[in-house]
């Protein structure tokens, strides 16, 4: 289930060191945490946007005489999306579709479908369907079953109805790629408004119907089990996820630019960068068990986390006794464990560090896999701000499919991420986790558990 949480306080040590951020400024971002049992209960509901500013735009237009009069919807915030979707099709197209007398015309445009025609036929070779749209074809087809009622549309006297396996098509190729409307729209024989129709249309649906059963904070005994794999690769007990933060390159937005500016992405590219986070929690098979997206980039790590509904409900006791492993940009918390950052460390802490260190490379693995299978996230694409937590929401769950479903990937197409690994002011914040921490580190080392790396 997803959720738009209300913003938690910061640390009273931390408020003076950052700009205060406030859910209000930022109304299109949302952070998901919910037990499996309450996510199965209710699907997500989907809001209406208010087509307001395009009635607007369009108020000096002379309406037709058998227009219908114009509904005015009022928007559920935050909003799913900041313009109503266009049209399959317009009267602004080049070639005229027969028409009975007294009916109107329709002008549509003939556009060449071989692409298309050619991924979509059962000949084609598995391997070069999956290096397409990074999926293979039988996951695919899971999608369109699954998505099928929700997308299909029936088809009119005018014109048939574009199929539901080109309908996830186009959006599965978007994120997989992120390649231009424009192309996509000659690729698939399709108008450009129509394509942007449809990439809202399926991640919508993968939102309503997908979401709430594949990107679950894990029950009891799942969170049990994955304990015992994490200290089975560790030797650390109660480790029910691993943490990771990584930053979604945007196009400088319009509004509140200044928050959005990351200043160590410009640096190091030595070009200026403008980005929005993702944060996202992990189990031993790299898949999402919780994720909040869409904080400005400017944000430091350990403030995005202070802001998600994770942070709210862990400090509310929903983690007791189990812990969430980041790393050196989060700070030592009662539920969340980091390594030693001080210098001079002893054997145990070394110790220490090397074993927290495999299960946090669970959650880099996972996010170079996410980061490199959909090509969108690498680079600046045309999505309005509005519609990134949808659009980043649907490659959050698509990355979690092909994981169940065990679908390896080329390890020439992982995305090789930079940590900047800057550590908070205030890195511990609790003495408990701080003694915690360093009995954890002596039973590594002295009971045979950190291995000999550390020695």
């Amino acid at each position: 289930m997803m959720a738009y949480q209300t913003t938690p306080p910061l640390f009273a040590s931390a408020a003076a060191s950052v700009v205060d951020y406030y859910e209000e400024d930022f109304s299109y971002y949302y952070s998901f945490f919910e037990d499996a049992a309450a996510a199965t209960a209710s699907a997500p509901q989907s809001s209406l946007l208010a087509p307001a500013a395009d009635m607007e735009h369009n108020s000096k237009k002379r309406p037709r005489v058998d227009d219908p009069l114009p509904t005015r919807f009022v928007a559920i915030k935050p909003s799913v999306s900041s313009s109503p979707p266009p049209p399959e099709f317009t009267e602004e197209e080049d070639s005229i579709a027969p028409a009975k007398p007294h009916q109107r015309r329709l002008w549509v445009k003939d556009r060449s479908r071989d692409w298309w025609d050619r991924y979509n036929h059962p000949d084609l070779p598995e391997e070069e369907f999956r290096q397409a749209f990074r999926m293979s074809r039988a996951t695919f087809d899971f999608l369109c079953d699954e998505l099928g009622s929700a997308i299909a549309k029936e088809d009119t006297a005018l014109r048939a109805a574009i199929p539901v396996r080109q309908r996830v098509a186009v959006c599965v190729w978007r994120l997989a790629t992120g390649e231009p409307l424009r192309l996509v729209s000659r690729r698939f024989g399709l108008g450009i408004s129509t394509c942007h129709k449809l990439v809202l249309e399926v991640c919508t649906a993968i939102r309503n119907v997908l979401m709430p059963r594949t990107l679950l904070w894990p029950a009891p005994e799942a969170a049990a089990a994955m304990a015992a794999r994490f200290e089975a690769l560790s030797g650390i007990p109660n480790v029910v996820g691993a943490m990771y933060t990584t930053h979604i390159p945007i196009v400088a937005p319009k509004d509140r630019v200044a928050a959005y500016f990351n200043r160590r992405h410009t640096e190091r590219n030595q070009k200026t960068s403008y980005t929005i986070t993702v944060q996202g929690v992990v189990d031993p098979d790299g898949a999402f068990t919780d994720i909040c997206i869409g904080w400005p980039g400017s944000m430091a790590d350990d403030h995005v986390l202070e802001k998600s509904a994770l942070y709210q409900r862990a400090n509310g006791g929903q983690l007791s006794h189990q812990w969430i492993v980041g790393g050196v940009s989060y700070p030592l918390l009662d539920w969340v464990l980091v390594p030693y950052a001080q210098p001079n460390l002893t054997w145990a802490q070394h110790a220490f560090n090397e074993k927290i260190g495999d299960v946090h490379r669970v959650a880099k693995q996972a996010f170079a896999r996410f980061k490199g299978r959909w090509g969108c996230l690498q680079k600046r694409t045309e999505v309005k701000l509005s519609d990134l937590p949808m659009f980043l929401g649907a490659c959050c769950v698509l990355h979690n499919i092909c994981e169940m479903r065990k679908k390896t990937m080329d390890a020439d197409m992982e995305f090789e991420l930079v940590d900047d690994e800057v550590v908070p002011e205030n890195s511990i914040r609790t003495m408990s986790a701080v003694q915690t921490r360093d009995s954890i580190a002596h039973n590594l080392l002295h009971h045979g558990l950190a291995g000999m790396a550390s020695l």
